[in-house]
């Protein structure tokens, strides 16, 4: 007889609801829930893996230590021992900083990672902490910390009830939304269309999302800055620009008319590739529009100047009084608020890294600086690193010089499911149960949700027998690496011998699970529920539409919107300057996600990776018929930091002089071969990591130089 499972799928930042049947321990179906209030039935294939996940005999389940080239099981307690002590030793030797963290982005998929890997954290005092953040999302935390008071203020389109969606170097179709939670996005999209709304894409390249859009046009890769600026400049000259009730709690707009006056559309025209007449007609249809916003992604985040985009996308909505109202910019009021008890502080620039004195953000590096800390020897150099749910060979930029990296470390620990091509380097990986063993609440992503929602997803299936879970792992090494408390560290100078202390098993303290954290925050939440009252909707609950809550809800010290920022309005000083620049490559670059992809993830899933082959360079025909190219052949392409070979995609959906990679390929590296049904090339052989946002620390993978060669 077989029973029903209701969850969240946590593949991606949709939290689509599914109903899966299971009988005796197997899976017979995984469909979507119709009765999820928030995703209304809608899934998406990367749903169907989740049963993959589940099943597949590659997927770690207990401790594997490396022995030369090959892994073998040993006990937790043997590796919890080993970790303590290595790690101990390297501290004790080098400091403290000479241990690294890096955090990927399935960390926020699972709320006991998220809300334990503080204490690894703390336990090791580093400063050298890096995570996914710096790969793609570092601008819009900038921008929300430096206008709104806290990086986690983050305005979320109401696309719900919106009128006019201007939409910049995103792909919702195939992301299902990025820090935008909105499940059943297409028909939400659609929505819009059928209420007499109208949605505008800028993007590079004709993506899915064009498809529904009403308009697309191409932009060239890191210009989206002008093209904001033309937009608040049309703004001003055609007396369109109004803040409405903001007005009383906004700092900034004679500073705006100031300097937007050096970006008309016809001054930046030639830089975007959009026209004078498209740009101000676009402007003067979004600020007249019942209700408008204008949202911008991973295209314009992951460039030189993200943090003037994202910070321009902000001050557009609030200058057409689109912000903090209904079809806006809204905030979310989540049952489970991780801004409840914070308060606006300083968390930019209270350390450096060494190399390249690459400013500390919310705790973090950016991890573009990750390979040469490592490289770079003398004090400080990182010795030992500690990798959670991240593939960062794949993931960040200048994947081989990272690769190069890992092997000169000293000692290296994984928090892993998979032998990949980052954890292959570790001396110790650390797996976790995992998907539908685990509880799961989604403490992140109805922060930024489309609408006010909340749901608890008990486990499907017990860990298999001496697993532990990601919250047991991290609790476990906190307690094993806790420093001695009675003799503290007075000076980072002073001898470190003997400041640590390695616990048997038997005295480590009782672990905490996370749902005692997650009750105790929906207890003393807005809502006043409890992990009881959910468990009794396995559904989920809708807890209403997005609601105005300013000036309340900011937390700037005044409690005002800064709209422009002193430390972000010096960087357009450097993006005037850039204006006139030339450089000796041709081709820009730029990535692009599918619908049956996320990052590095689920590429051994035969249900997703059948078909044919996606890991393909696009090229506009009018260039490939320059080189005589012919569809599918392979085509080498060089960079400043390596070269590539991969076969081409000839396609009038790319704007000329622009090609595109997917990113979080190239599985098949030398010397090792992971299970993968699509190995590929990897972009970030290509990427740079010498090219980041200088503002923000993110790295600027979109608009990367390259040649095009005929092989």
């Amino acid at each position: 007889m077989s029973e029903f499972h209701y969850r969240t799928c946590n593949l991606c930042e949709a939290v689509c609801g599914i109903e899966i049947e299971h009988a005796d321990g197997k899976i017979l179906s995984i469909k979507g829930d119709k009765l999820d209030p928030f995703s209304r039935g809608h899934i998406c294939p990367k749903a169907f893996a989740l049963k993959e996940i589940y099943e597949d005999e590659n997927r770690l389940k207990f401790p594997m230590k490396r022995f030369g080239d090959e892994f073998k099981e040993i006990s937790w307690d043997e590796a919890f021992d080993e970790i303590a002590n290595k790690i101990a030793e390297i501290q004790t030797k080098y400091g403290r900083d000479s241990v690294a963290v890096y955090q990927g982005n399935p960390s926020v998929h699972n709320f006991g990672t998220l809300l334990s890997s503080s204490a690894l954290l703390k336990s090791l005092k580093t400063k050298n902490n890096f995570s996914a953040t710096s790969v793609d999302q570092l601008p819009h935390h900038f921008a929300a910390w430096a206008m709104f008071g806290h990086p986690l203020l983050l305005p979320i389109p109401d696309i719900d009830r919106t009128e006019y969606f201007l939409i910049l170097g995103a792909n919702p179709l195939a992301s299902n939304g990025s820090l935008m939670t909105a499940p059943d996005v297409i028909n939400r999209l659609e929505d819009i269309k059928k209420r007499g709304g109208k949605i505008v894409l800028i993007d590079p390249r004709r993506n899915e999302t064009a498809r529904i859009a009403d308009e697309h046009h191409f932009i060239k890769p890191s210009s989206d800055a002008y093209f904001l600026l033309a937009i608040i400049h049309t703004l001003f000259t055609e007396d369109l620009a109004r803040l409405d009730r903001l007005a009383e709690f906004t700092d900034g707009v004679e500073k705006f008319i100031e300097f937007a006056q050096d970006y008309a559309p016809e001054t930046v025209a030639d830089l975007t590739g959009i026209s004078a007449d498209e740009i101000r007609r676009i402007a003067i249809e979004f600020a007249n529009a019942k209700t408008a916003v204008c949202y911008g992604r991973i295209g314009v985040s992951t460039q030189k100047f993200g943090g003037i985009c994202q910070w321009l996308i902000n001050a557009i909505n609030i200058l057409t009084a689109n912000f903090d109202r209904k079809g806006g910019a809204m905030f979310t009021a989540p049952a489970f608020d991780v801004l409840q008890v914070e308060k606006s502080a300083n968390i930019y620039n209270r350390w450096q890294s060494r190399a390249r004195k690459l400013p500390e953000f919310m705790g973090e590096l950016p991890v573009a600086t990750l390979a040469e800390e490592i490289l770079t020897e003398g004090e400080g150099q990182i010795k030992a690193l500690i990798t959670s749910c991240g593939n960062p060979v794949l993931s960040t930029p200048n994947g081989k010089q990272l690769e190069n990296a890992l092997e000169k470390l000293d000692f290296m620990v994984s928090i892993d499911i998979y032998v990949n091509e980052t954890t292959r380097h570790a001396n110790i990986i650390l797996p976790t149960a995992t998907g539908l063993e685990t509880s799961h609440y989604d403490v992140i992503f109805y922060l930024l949700a489309v609408r006010n929602a909340a749901k608890y997803s008990a486990p499907l299936f017990p860990k298999a027998e001496n697993a532990k879970y990601d919250w047991e792992v991290f609790q476990t090494l906190a307690h094993r690496l806790k420093r001695d408390e009675g003799k503290g560290m007075k000076d980072e100078s002073e001898s470190e011998k003997d400041l640590f202390i390695s616990h048997p098993s038997s005295l480590i303290p009782q672990l905490t699970p996370p749902e005692a954290k997650l009750n105790f925050g929906l207890m003393f939440g807005r809502y006043k529920l409890s992990l009881e009252e959910l468990q009794k909707h396995p559904h989920g609950i809708d807890l209403g539409e997005l609601k105005p809550c300013l000036p309340e809800r900011l937390l700037t010290e005044n409690k005002r919107i800064n709209l422009a920022p002193e430390i972000i309005v010096k960087d357009l000083e450097k993006l005037k300057a850039q204006m006139n620049q030339t450089n000796d490559f041709p081709f820009a670059l730029i990535g692009r996600r599918h619908l049956r992809d996320n990052n590095s993830w689920l590429h051994n899933s035969e249900i997703l990776m059948k078909g044919k082959n996606r890991c393909t360079a696009l090229i506009n025909d009018a260039d490939a018929a320059k080189l005589n190219l012919e569809n599918g052949a392979n085509v080498k392409i060089t960079s400043r930091v390596g070269a590539i070979e991969i076969p081409c995609e000839i396609t009038d959906t790319i704007a000329e002089g622009v090609i595109s990679i997917p990113h979080g390929y190239g599985h098949e590296r030398e010397g090792f071969s992971a299970n993968s049904l699509q190995s590929g090339a990897s972009i970030n052989d290509l990427t740079d990591e010498c090219e980041i946002d200088e503002l923000t620390g993110n790295a600027a993978f979109n608009g990367t130089n390259v040649r095009l060669e005929k092989i």
